[in-house]
């Protein structure tokens, strides 16, 4: 057994400045505006599928930064910065997990990373989405993030459902990897209830905690194994699902995993077509999200990490910066994004 530091001390130790704490209040501001149908931009989540290296991942930040000044128009862009991951089997469980990507799980180690890298992002004034995948960690860097997701695994799960009604920001419940939206709706409703449930307190201790329900959690469509979800009958159809379940018609939608057939060439597409079906009057898309990172595709991770290709992504393969820059600079402004 190894001891880990306890949220509160972590956040003693790596804690935000004012001007920080003023940034993240405001990008969760501007979050909830978007989601609620206040601000017309689309809120664009994009990033690398998992986060494995701070220096790539800190140029494209650096990069979305400088895309986002030409695109704010039309776009609020938020950088994907996902330190778990989920397995199917077995693999990387994330950078939280394994920082040095050699099975030697130095959880203290990724545990300060992760917060290292939020707070760098945050002082580079980029809002940050994340997915909670261990209900446990999220105290260590809830105050940094902007936009939360539950992946396609765990949208059915009380502890996550809890989780999320107890944090003050944009939640999105993925449909299950079979295509199925009901374990979501649910999650939805779950999340905007108050809570008490057991938990991890700031002081490291078991502790009942107190949430007071969620009012800005909502629908992700990601596809699934079988089809994509993506298109403007799935589309429709979702929002009457949300309807008849007394929601609101507003939801994200995942260009990647089923609904590229995790083709990251096929992204493109479904962004182009997601774009179209605003232009044609759809006011049911809030955002979207692209798996994205310096270099196309992705590597395997060796058992040499330094021989690694910078740039490029060790789990789900991404589009490049460059075909990313492109996607985001097709509309030239936000009269040509949403009517």
């Amino acid at each position: 057994m190894t001891d880990l530091p306890s949220p509160f001390a972590l956040k003693r130790e790596m804690a935000l400045s004012a001007k920080v704490a003023q940034f993240i209040r405001s990008s969760r501001k501007q979050a909830a505006d978007i989601l609620l149908g206040k601000d017309p931009r689309i809120a664009c989540i994009a990033g690398p599928c998992s986060i494995h290296d701070l220096p790539s991942a800190l140029e494209y930040a650096r990069r979305l930064k400088e895309l986002s000044r030409e695109t704010e128009r039309s776009f609020f862009l938020v950088m994907r910065v996902f330190c778990e991951k989920p397995r199917t089997r077995s693999g990387w469980k994330g950078l939280i997990y394994d920082p040095d990507l050699d099975g030697t799980a130095d959880l203290a180690k990724g545990l300060r990373l992760a917060r290292s890298l939020f707070l760098s992002l945050a002082d580079l004034q980029i809002p940050v989405a994340t997915e909670f995948l261990d209900p446990i960690i999220a105290p260590y860097f809830d105050d940094l993030i902007t936009w939360g997701f539950i992946g396609a695994r765990t949208s059915a799960s009380q502890p996550h459902r809890q989780l999320a009604s107890s944090l003050p920001f944009p939640v999105g419940f993925k449909n299950t990897v079979y295509g199925e939206v009901g374990a979501a709706l649910n999650g939805i409703h779950s999340a905007r209830t108050p809570h008490v449930y057991f938990g991890i307190g700031e002081s490291g201790s078991i502790a009942a905690l107190r949430s007071h329900g969620n009012p800005l959690t909502h629908l992700v469509l990601r596809g699934s194994d079988a089809k994509p979800n993506f298109d403007g009958e799935s589309v429709k159809a979702a929002c009457t699902d949300l309807g008849r379940h007394g929601l609101e018609p507003r939801l994200l939608v995942d260009c990647s995993h089923g609904n590229s057939a995790k083709d990251h060439r096929r992204q493109g597409a479904v962004f182009q077509d997601l774009l179209a079906q605003i232009e044609e009057g759809s006011r049911a898309i809030a955002g979207v999200m692209l798996e994205s990172n310096l270099v196309a595709g992705s590597q395997r991770l060796s058992v040499d990490p330094a021989s690694l290709n910078y740039g490029l992504s060790i789990t789900d393969s991404c589009i490049g910066w460059e075909e990313t820059e492109e996607l985001l600079l097709l509309p030239t402004s936000i009269n040509s994004v949403q009517k």
